[in-house]
């Protein structure tokens, strides 16, 4: 079993992702716990895709939970060194773009749908995402993160 998420650098992402996703969208996106462990084992076995990439010109994904590693068909190591560009297909990366632009500039969206493409090809259809942006410790802008829990294979 992937055990990517007891690294240190993991553990920091994971607790950025959740304390963003808490803060902005006013809910819980797990039961809160006090020992970040458990939340970040709990977020990397959770039934629903947790996906998030860094603040590069082209961002790079740094964080997948098992539901996005076999969504997407990759290992921890693949996936994270992945511009998150190439989770969609060509002709969707403007679209894609744009929706990454709104949420920069608006801190959230609920409610995405749109076509991304796994590592060996397979289309899937993603319904019902909420993106946002994820802030560090100083609440600087350290990434974006998307979360769904229905898709469908194309």
């Amino acid at each position: 079993m992937e055990t990517s998420w007891k690294h240190e650098d993991c553990l920091a992402r994971v607790k950025h992702v959740l304390a963003s996703y808490h803060r902005l969208i006013g809910e819980h996106l797990l039961p809160p716990h006090a020992d970040l462990r458990r939340q970040a084992r709990a977020l990397f076995e959770a039934p629903f895709v947790v996906v998030a990439h860094g603040v590069q010109a082209d961002p790079v994904l740094n964080y997948g939970n098992a539901a996005a590693l076999r969504l997407w068909e990759m290992d921890w190591g693949g996936f994270t060194q992945t511009p998150s560009r190439f989770t969609a297909e060509a002709p969707n990366r403007e679209e894609r773009a744009r929706l990454l632009a709104e949420v920069t500039a608006h801190g959230f969206i609920r409610n995405y749908s749109g076509v991304r493409i796994s590592r060996t090809g397979v289309r899937f259809r993603i319904e019902r995402a909420t993106v946002w942006n994820v802030f560090d410790d100083t609440g600087e802008r350290c990434g974006q993160a998307a979360t769904f829990a229905e898709w469908t294979v194309l």
